[in-house]
């Protein structure tokens, strides 16, 4: 006589595993949230290319400014996809329940932070050579004008989620997004556009970058924890 089948419990999926749900689940919503990257690339490629016609297209005008103009527009399409980063989660009780998860709640703020570099910093770092050289850059400085923004996009996905998360709960999160993250985006607009001005008069860009670094370094380490500490706020 055969024994009755017992259906054993599905086991929980553990740090590692509620590491890689959240970051697919964060991944499939920054692309089906209104356009994902496409809007940031979008906006960022269409505000690069409305100087040039603005100032007549003339590249010995645009050259002195290029390297400053590409990383304003880049931190303006960084701002894009942020108001809906923590929201939506509290729309629809969905944070609370990560709250409750088996990660850390300064861990879930991580992941949504490293989610929204892939979605839309990576995306816009490969569109910045483009729109770089379309302000006058020399085609050279494409390799280095990529991982500049590839690295200054990490400290926008950084300081763009505390600015979420501040904002959480506000009637208009958008408006105090702008306010609290454009002041945080001048170090590495500064810094990034050093690195080109640099590279473009001979120098090594070397310097730029290690500081870019070390701001990406300091505002993974700010945002963690204030980030974690205004989402429980918001929650109540």
């Amino acid at each position: 006589m055969s024994r009755p089948s017992v259906q054993r419990e599905p086991r929980p999926p553990g740090l590692r595993g509620a590491t890689r749900v959240l970051l697919e689940r964060e991944l499939d919503l920054a692309w089906s949230g209104g356009g994902g990257p496409l809007l940031a690339c979008g906006f960022f490629v269409c505000l690069t290319a409305v100087l040039p016609l603005a100032v007549g297209g003339d590249f010995r005008t645009l050259a002195p400014v290029a390297s400053g103009v590409a990383w304003l527009a880049l931190a303006l399409a960084s701002l894009l996809s942020l108001e809906r980063l923590f929201e939506r989660d509290l729309e629809d009780g969905a944070l609370d329940l990560l709250a409750l998860g088996h990660l850390p709640m300064e861990a879930m703020v991580m992941i949504k932070a490293l989610a929204q570099w892939i979605a839309v910093g990576v995306p816009l770092a490969l569109t910045a050579p483009i729109a770089a050289m379309a302000l006058g850059l020399p085609p050279a400085l494409a390799p280095l004008t990529a991982l500049s923004a590839l690295i200054g996009g990490a400290g926008f996905a950084l300081t763009g989620t505390l600015g979420a998360a501040l904002a959480l709960g506000a009637r208009r999160g958008g408006l105090l997004i702008a306010i609290v993250v454009l002041p945080l985006f001048i170090p590495p607009v500064v810094f990034g556009a050093g690195a080109l001005e640099r590279a473009s008069s001979g120098q090594s860009p070397v310097p730029a970058l290690a500081f870019l670094g070390a701001y990406v370094l300091f505002a993974a380490v700010i945002t963690a924890f204030a980030s974690a500490a205004a989402v429980r706020n918001a929650q109540g």
